[in-house]
């Protein structure tokens, strides 16, 4: 642990918090989109299989049991809660480009061909491009709500800060993992692509 790694937990949790309040409070869930919010309870729950295997710390644990729940709370709402007010319309990203090449990918390229391995690895990749259908969504309608450009600054934070994080871990562990790395800075180009739209539209 170090405080590149706690302050980007913190980002990307209140990136989460940010959202749920956004739509428990307008009761509405117009420009946010559901099928980027799908790929994120795939990314945890693909990713967190190892709680039933594998305890690092209390710490590790809440986080990832929060980040669960707090994935799929925000599925519910956008499609069962508050599903009148979901712009099905606009969010029309097509899924299969992207599950299909990461699927394939997270079997070529991993650590040890073993489920667990894979499963996590596929969450890795599928992390680095879950935002695009919501940056689709943004760029189709041409606005974005501030709530959700805070929701969406805070991520970008949260991967910025996780760069510096394995900057950290490299100098002081010589620890270096290459498929986090080039999949993290994956997707911080896409956030800084969001501010670029941000700032256009």
């Amino acid at each position: 642990m170090n405080i590149f790694r706690i302050l980007g937990d913190v980002s990307h949790l209140l990136a989460i918090i940010i959202l749920l309040l956004k739509i428990l409070k307008s009761k509405s869930c117009a420009g946010i989109s559901g099928k980027s919010q799908i790929l994120f309870a795939l990314v945890f729950t693909t990713r967190y299989l190892d709680l039933f295997t594998n305890f690092i710390s209390v710490y590790n644990t809440v986080m990832k049991v929060i980040f669960l729940i707090c994935a799929y709370v925000t599925v519910y709402m956008i499609y069962v809660k508050f599903r009148k007010t979901f712009d099905s319309e606009n969010d029309s990203f097509r899924l299969e480009f992207l599950l299909v090449p990461v699927t394939g990918l997270s079997f070529l390229e991993n650590h040890s061909f073993t489920p667990l391995e894979i499963l996590w690895t596929f969450s890795i990749y599928l992390e680095s491009v879950a935002i695009l259908p919501q940056l689709f969504m943004i760029s189709k309608t041409g606005e974005a709500e501030t709530i959700t450009t805070h929701y969406l600054f805070f991520l970008g934070l949260y991967r910025a800060l996780y760069i510096a994080n394995w900057v950290w871990r490299y100098h002081r562990e010589n620890f270096y993992d290459q498929i986090a790395v080039v999949s993290g800075v994956v997707q911080t180009i896409f956030y800084c692509d969001f501010f670029y739209l941000y700032v256009t539209k």
